[in-house]
């Protein structure tokens, strides 16, 4: 087996090991401005559930592997975005700015 062949099949492994609404949610997030309208309107009408459990579904699925090895970029995107929210709320929380 050569190297592109390997990569091609252990891509598909953990592409396997997400689940259908998983995987619809990560390219969901990939091409949400495609969308019309707001984007919480868009959640509710594609997946048929609030913004707020979009959300903590969307958390819950940048942190399993599954998903890195699924979507490396957009992953390591929504993890960096997460992570400077956090930092801002926690700034704003002590008093300063970041």
């Amino acid at each position: 087996m050569d190297a592109a062949n390997a990569f091609q099949s252990h891509d598909v492994d953990s592409a396997s090991a997400l689940s259908e609404r998983d995987r619809d949610i990560l390219e969901f997030e990939r091409q949400w401005w495609k969308y019309a309208g707001a984007k919480e309107t868009a959640v509710r009408d594609k997946f048929d559930m609030s913004s707020t459990r979009y959300y903590q579904v969307l958390n819950a699925l940048i942190d399993r592997p599954e998903a890195l090895e699924a979507d490396p970029l957009l992953v390591r995107r929504l993890r960096r975005l997460r992570a400077a929210r956090q930092r801002q709320r926690s700034a704003r929380r002590l008093g300063f700015e970041v």
